[in-house]
């Protein structure tokens, strides 16, 4: 039973933690600088956000929450090695996340409803990471601990809900990638460089996936401290 515990968790370990691996070295994998591209991850966002009628939409260095882009604030947010690199990584990226403009531009539903359920995850999920600090607390004060269970429970829950989220607006990062920055990429990049592209254009879409699967995990590091 003991090991069958054990293979289960490292069964559960590698569903959270491998998306996140596999689209970090596969981004890695297609880093590698190209001198011969004609432009920038950056140059190429710009030109793109042009000939798409979006001269508004500025472009900006990425906080550390990674490349992004804010209807809110209209901006298209790229790492420093995407915005400054010329890679099948960087253009890749650049293209994602200029696609996302292009849907926010045309009114896409499944990304203005993604964005207004991000908003509320956003807080939820700190309740739910603040819920399980509090669990030494609770049990200190009720010494009972079928309370202590369900407020670990609940706190779990509202921390999947962005697992929930996320997956539910995955259909708005496929489209980002590969109906509307792939065709771009088609006509930019060689075409042995493509499948590299496709590659990238996946780990893309999957970014937001595998960053709410690691959030569970990271909480599974607090529960493990409380």
């Amino acid at each position: 039973m003991f090991i069958l515990a054990i293979l289960g968790f490292a069964l559960l370990l590698a569903l959270i933690a491998g998306p996140q691996y596999l689209i970090r070295h596969t981004l890695r994998k297609h880093a590698g600088e190209r001198p011969e591209f004609p432009g920038t991850g950056g140059e190429l966002a710009r030109h793109l956000l042009d000939d798409a009628g979006l001269q508004d939409v500025k472009i900006e260095l990425a906080p550390p929450m990674g490349d992004h882009y804010s209807p809110d604030e209209r901006v298209v947010r790229l790492s420093e090695a995407n915005l400054t690199g010329k890679s099948v990584t960087a253009v890749a990226v650049a293209a994602h996340e200029v696609a996302h403009a292009v849907q926010h531009r045309d009114g896409y539903g499944p990304l203005l409803w993604r964005q207004k359920w991000v908003r509320r995850i956003v807080p939820l999920q700190q309740i739910g990471m603040g819920l399980l600090m509090f669990t030494p607390v609770l049990f200190a004060l009720v010494k009972s601990p079928a309370v202590m269970i369900a407020e670990v429970g609940l706190a779990f829950a509202i921390m999947a809900s962005g697992v929930v989220v996320h997956l539910s607006t995955l259909p708005t990062e496929l489209d980002a990638s590969f109906k509307k920055a792939l065709p771009v990429l088609e006509n930019y990049l060689p075409p042995e460089d493509m499948k590299g592209a496709r590659a990238v254009l996946r780990a893309a879409a999957f970014t937001y996936v595998a960053s709410a699967l690691m959030s569970l995990l990271n909480m599974v590091r607090v529960f493990r401290r409380v």
